[in-house]
């Protein structure tokens, strides 16, 4: 789409020239000659860039700006101007406008000036639509799930966004506490300031201190240099501390002072810096009975605990299942472009027996690797490898009698044995590269016997798709 331009001047001869430089395949370029003209057109309009003069019959180009800049601040404008009139073209630059140009320029002045507007603005719509976008990805309604707990967590995530209270994530690893977090940010009246993660487990003692509240040149070895802490880093924005846990309790207790005075120094700094940040920690452990430890500090504890939020581990929330394996089916179908498959009955019925232990992590996990696994419409069992050795078997019976148990351990051998066949068949395919021949070789199978297990379990290499092997289930 081409740029849209408006020449603003009373003098024709200026007109013609600037239509002239700027006309053709780059831009869409418009001209008028009086001020009240030009503002009517803006309004009924859109333009991207108007060339203005400032010494214009009837309304000047002063008055002309100052109301463009009020009805379309996003309209760069750019003044003409003569050598005479500098110092109103300075004053122009105070009341918003791009640049000025002072008369007579030469073509290449005018189209340099002009692109660097069009540039200028492209990346802030750029830099506007990812924002939006980020905003949108973290909007609390996006975070999957339809359970009853789910439902309890978007609630809290909705009463605390817009305020300023410090709240404390607590659930297993994997459960999503920091997209809950930001969720919290982006949700909130700091969501145009910087969102900022630590996390608590990946650094030493020093070195955490310094990351969170900075250090000064020469504060300790191997400081060359001061370095500005995330507390300052995310001043007006919202600081989130992954792992709250795990900091020290010397650290802990700098980290108190910030919480309840606002002002914080840098290590080896005499200076005091004050900070206006929110915090939101997390932690997979159990805060309170650290305290009772003596691990972690209780008046600290208090201090983060204002609006505690606890994510269920996703064993307790197996109906939200089938919504998250589908969202991240889609999302790494799109990744990998890939057309969407389906799940399997028996693909879905292991993800809803398996425990997951890693939560929605392992399952995002699982189902990314599905989906580079299977080559067709169909996501089965075979392609949910990773979880099949350890998945409880729900469709075996509970024995009641002696012969019964002796009869389902029987049935339960012969599961596992196929289990751990499908799997030696299906790891060894994909260790080279689905060529059947080599795959016999490693095992030190005959290629007749590695075929025939192969057929047992309708596990297929097509010719046209290699990387393809499935199952019946």
């Amino acid at each position: 789409m081409k740029a849209r331009i408006l020449i603003v001047d009373d003098e024709e001869i200026v007109v013609r020239s600037c239509l002239r430089i700027l006309q053709g395949e780059a831009y869409e370029v418009e001209s008028v000659a009086d001020g009240w003209e030009a503002l009517r057109r803006i309004d009924e309009s859109s333009y991207d860039v108007v060339v203005l003069d400032i010494m214009m019959p009837k309304i000047d180009g002063l008055e002309v700006l100052q109301h463009v800049k009020e009805r379309h601040p996003e309209i760069d404008v750019i003044m003409m101007t003569g050598l005479s009139q500098i110092q109103t073209a300075v004053k122009a630059m105070k009341l918003g406008a791009f640049d000025y140009l002072s008369k007579p320029f030469d073509p290449d002045e005018l189209k340099l000036v002009v692109d660097r507007a069009l540039e200028q603005r492209r990346l802030l719509q750029e830099n506007r639509s990812l924002k939006n976008e980020v905003s949108s990805k973290y909007r609390f309604e996006n975070i999957i799930g339809f359970s009853p707990q789910m439902q309890t967590v978007y609630q809290l995530i909705a009463k605390c966004a817009p305020t300023n209270a410090t709240v404390l994530i607590t659930g297993e690893s994997g459960t999503g506490k920091e997209m809950v977090a930001r969720a919290i940010h982006y949700n909130s009246l700091r969501k145009e300031q910087p969102f900022v993660a630590v996390d608590c487990t990946a650094l030493s003692e020093n070195l955490l201190e310094s990351e969170l509240f900075g250090h000064v040149k020469g504060a300790f070895t191997g400081a060359v240099s001061s370095k500005r802490g995330m507390f300052e880093v995310a001043n007006n924005g919202t600081l989130f501390l992954d792992e709250l846990a795990n900091i020290p309790l010397s650290t802990q207790a700098k980290l108190l002072r910030v919480l309840q005075e606002r002002e914080f120094r840098a290590v080896g700094d005499t200076k005091v810096h004050s900070t206006n940040v929110r915090v939101i920690a997390a932690t997979n452990k159990d805060p309170e009975a650290m305290v009772r430890e003596g691990t972690f500090r209780e008046d600290l504890f208090y201090r983060i605990n204002v609006f505690p939020i606890h994510l269920p581990p996703l064993r307790e929330r197996r109906d939200d299942i089938p919504a998250l394996a589908f969202h991240f089916l889609r999302h790494f179908s799109e990744e990998l472009e890939r057309p969407v498959p389906q799940f399997s009955e028996g693909a879905m019925s292991l993800l809803m027996t398996y425990d997951w232990p890693g939560n929605v992590r392992e399952l995002q996990n699982a189902v990314h690797r599905a989906v580079i696994l299977a080559s067709d419409s169909m996501i089965r069992q075979a392609h949910l490898a990773s979880i099949l050795h350890v998945a409880p078997r729900h469709d075996l019976e509970v024995p009641r009698t002696s012969e019964d148990l002796k009869r389902v351990k029987k049935i339960a051998r012969e599961k596992s044995v196929e289990d751990i066949e499908k799997l030696f068949i299906h790891e060894t395919l994909r260790r080279n590269t689905w060529n059947v021949t080599r795959s016999a070789e490693e095992t030190g199978m005959q290629r007749a016997n590695f075929q025939a297990l192969m057929k047992k379990y309708n596990i297929r290499v097509r010719d046209t798709e290699p990387g393809s092997a499935e199952d019946s289930d």
